[in-house]
């Protein structure tokens, strides 16, 4: 029943609640027992998330839920789901929080329709709390929030109700405005509000949440009309005790809110009573609420918090809220992809491939997306964890798979190949099936050899269908280790270890340098430390290993136009090249790392150059091409006109423009931010004598003297750092942070919350171990982020004798094997 599937991935800040949450859901499906929720936390699969307590890998798992459909009535939503029967499937992924994994939240949104966005009521909106939503939003998925942590209002910090009611509004109120900027129109109109009952309020460590709905069943005895007092519970009202009238204004405070009368204050007299242990006030309590004779039987057994969890789990259980919110208030896999297909899709939106997601017809061709591999329990081999767009896979299906190299019409990373088996996810354990029709998740086994990170899966003979986009991600690899074997003959092993890693994980880079180093790409020191730890541990238990200390990559730049035009002769004396270079504008190269234009459209990019960077509509004809693959951040221009010959040589210039701007001159590195730009050429007539051995390697000496001719500097990666502290440690923060080349460029505090928050711009190079030494300068209490931000020109000239660039150069040539003596330009430009 496609109406009656959801797909939700649960997402949040670090610590925020997201696996406790989760539990109460998993223990309403009758998988684990009501006692351990919270405490269990099922979807941490690995030991060492439960060590950690935090969650490293995307966990998916289904669930079945019966629903009596008198829960559901009278509530107006923005989605309109048709339901039949009332029997439910939730697909329910909980993703990591930590921004290091931020990827494994890329993976799980693609494959699911809705969001359940977690909160702490204390902590409030976090840096990952929004880029999960700005990522969510962008997907068009519909977010739907709960407030988690309200226990620690009652018991930690005795809030008075008029106060906890502001911070509640705070944070509806920043979720709100993220979700108007980043929102697509498609959708229709989305706005979070208690009263439409799309927002909840929890505590998930000790199992219980409501939504107003919910309080107003309470009170049924005593009211009227059910709807018209559930907007009384929220937002400007009133009630005035004395004589029993709503009021819309409070003068002089002496009324009481009704959130707080009706919601915050009885909570809170109920808890505060059982855990100062007055069972005589508790049990008149009780009476009021009909749960008389249950706290009559737990009373026995236990006294305390654990009393006060099993009572509240029996008044206002947890699971009934959520499970309200999620079927009511998100889309059902037909609902979404009608308006989800047009941005994953790649072909036209009017084939059949389309119009059968739009539909989600499970009679329809196949169409199905692997977002990431899951290794199995002994680590040999990889499950492809995905969802059905379209169509029903069955095993032994015989099916088209497309990589994420694939591009339509080549037969590059294409493989035909039948299905062995297919199973459900189930947290840790997998359960086989014969089918899964479309609207649902689940994994195949057997294809893991053609795969390596994403692929889209289709019929044998849909010949003609495109491949499913790939994600795009918040985070750059920018953290690296070479790793090496210290008995040479484990190299093949390391070689399938390292291929394993690439495949669990579906951000990490292994790299294979031309030294021959291994090198593995991560985006934080975290991350790294898990990919590490999985090689070593499960994919190369018994090899010995040896691990560099971590590597930044650097890139190179030029700052000025070269000083004159060089010129360089091939090696026969014949053809002579004539070049110079300039630096590229700063704003065109943010637009070519956002990737706002597609380069290989020239004429979507020249209107984009002419109209946005103010270029000559003629210089933009000129362009030969961008390099190196893939950060396409350097240009290569032809600035001279009716030259013979000069298609024939256009290939080798554009060669040579790619290795060198891969290769790099000072040290090796990726360049980035450099125009080329070919002022005359002078060719031989006879072919014989221009060809690519020629051209290339004159061109290659003519380019590096141009960027030795410019003022050549080195740029180094930022990272933007969130430190999260309480205001008695910041001046301990702002040592550790000017000691490592780092500036503070914000600082918040919001009113009563004694943790402080600051933005910070900090080296890569300087960022190891500085979580660390961090908590050791403040005895633990601070709490740091690092997200790449962007890549700044390091001040001091590289070819100056002991500056700082030139060390960093030097010992880069160290690193990778190079002569310690930088390049003369002299040595590379020809005389006339």
């Amino acid at each position: 029943k496609k109406n009656n599937i959801r797909n939700v991935s649960v997402i949040a800040h670090v610590d925020h609640g997201k696996s406790t949450l989760t539990d109460s859901l998993v223990a309403a499906a009758g998988i684990i027992s009501l006692d351990n929720a919270g405490n269990q936390r099922i979807m941490d699969t690995r030991d060492d998330e439960q060590e950690r307590c935090i969650t490293i890998k995307s966990t998916g798992i289904s669930l079945y839920f019966h629903l009596e459909p008198e829960l559901l009535q009278n509530d107006l939503s923005i989605v309109n789901n048709i339901s039949d029967g009332n029997e439910y499937l939730i697909n329910l992924i909980d993703s990591p929080g930590h921004v290091d994994f931020s990827s494994e939240v890329t993976a799980a949104l693609r494959i699911t329709d809705g969001a359940l966005v977690i909160v702490d009521c204390i902590e409030e909106v976090c840096v990952q709390t929004e880029t999960v939503l700005r990522q969510s939003l962008s997907e068009r998925i519909i977010p739907v929030l709960s407030i988690n942590k309200l226990d620690r209002c009652f018991i930690e910090l005795s809030l008075a109700g008029e106060e906890a009611y502001k911070g509640f509004l705070r944070i509806i109120e920043d979720v709100n405005i993220f979700i108007s900027i980043y929102h697509d129109k498609s959708i229709g109109e989305l706005e979070l509000n208690p009263i439409v009952n799309n927002v909840c309020f929890s505590a998930g460590l000790h199992g219980w949440a409501f939504i107003l709905s919910e309080i107003t069943l309470l009170y049924k005895a005593n009211i009227n009309d059910k709807e018209k007092f559930k907007k009384k519970l929220w937002g400007e009202n009133y009630y005035d005790s004395v004589k029993k009238k709503w009021h819309k204004k409070n003068p002089n405070g002496k009324y009481v809110r009704g959130f707080v009368k009706y919601c915050f204050d009885p909570l809170k007299v109920f808890i505060t009573k059982i855990i100062e242990e007055k069972y005589a006030e508790v049990n008149i309590l009780c009476e009021k609420f009909n749960i008389k004779e249950q706290f009559q039987k737990f009373r026995l057994k236990t006294k305390g918090k654990s009393l006060m969890k099993k009572l509240l789990q029996f008044l206002l259980p947890a699971h009934k809220s959520l499970l309200i919110m999620l079927i009511k208030h998100l889309p059902s896999p037909v609902i979404s992809q009608s308006y989800r297909t047009e941005i994953i899709y790649e072909g036209p939106m009017d084939d059949k491939y389309s119009k059968s997601m739009r539909t989600c017809d499970a009679n329809g061709p196949l169409m199905m997306y692997i977002s990431k591999m899951i290794p199995n329990s002994d680590k040999s081999r990889f499950i492809a964890f995905g969802r059905v767009f379209s169509g029903t896979i069955t095993s032994g299906l015989k099916v088209r798979i497309m990589g994420s190299n694939y591009i339509k019409g080549s037969k590059k990373d294409l493989f035909l190949k039948s299905v062995q088996r297919i199973v459900l996810c189930m947290g840790r354990k997998l359960e086989s099936t014969d089918y899964i029709p479309c609207g649902n998740t689940g994994a195949l086994i057997g294809l893991d050899q053609y795969i390596i990170k994403t692929a889209t899966i289709t019929d044998q003979v849909n010949e003609n269908a495109y491949p499913i986009k790939a994600m795009k991600f918040s985070v750059h690899p920018v953290v690296r280790r070479a790793v090496n074997v210290e008995n040479p003959s484990d190299l093949p092993k390391l070689l399938e270890g390292l291929r394993k890693l690439s495949r669990s994980d579906p951000m990490v880079q292994c790299i294979r340098e031309e030294s021959g180093e291994h090198i593995i790409a991560g985006a934080g020191e975290l991350h790294l430390e898990i990919c590490i730890k999985d090689l070593k541990d499960d994919f190369l238990p018994g090899v010995s290993l040896i691990f560099s200390d971590p590597v930044v990559p650097y890139k190179e730049t030029i700052t000025t136009e070269s000083n004159h035009v060089c010129l360089s002769k091939s090696t026969n004396k014949h053809n002579r090249i004539y070049a110079k270079s300039f630096p590229v504008a700063e704003q065109l190269l943010k637009d070519l790392d956002m990737d706002l234009i597609d380069v290989k459209n020239s004429v979507e990019l020249s209107n984009f150059l002419v109209a946005k960077h103010k270029w000559d509509k003629n210089t933009t004809k000129n362009i030969w091409g961008f390099g190196p693959e893939p950060s396409l951040s350097n240009l290569l221009l032809i600035g001279t006109k009716s030259i013979q010959y000069l298609d024939e040589i256009k290939d080798s210039c554009v060669s040579a423009f790619q290795d060198v701007t891969k290769e790099g001159i000072l040290a090796h590195e990726n360049m980035r931010g450099v125009i080329f730009t070919i002022v005359d050429l002078e060719l031989h007539a006879d072919s014989i004598h221009r060809g690519g051995g020629q051209i290339i390697p004159a061109c290659k000496r003519v380019y590096t003297a141009s960027f030795l001719n410019s003022s050549p500097k080195i740029m180094e990666p930022i990272f933007s750092v969130f430190i999260s502290v309480p205001l008695k440690h910041l001046g301990a923060i702002y040592s550790v942070v000017s000691n490592r080349r780092g500036k503070v460029y914000e600082e918040v505090t919001k009113p009563g919350n004694p943790v402080c928050e600051i933005k910070v711009k900090l080296p890569v190079a300087e960022s190891f171990g500085f979580s660390n030494e961090l908590r050791s300068s403040t005895s633990g209490q601070a709490f740091s982020q690092c997200i790449f931000d962007h890549w700044a020109v390091l001040k001091s000239d590289p070819m100056k004798e002991n500056s700082q660039a030139n060390k960093i150069v030097l010992s880069i040539r160290k690193r990778k094997g190079l002569k310690p003596e930088l390049p003369d330009p002299n040595n590379f430009e020809d005389r006339l």
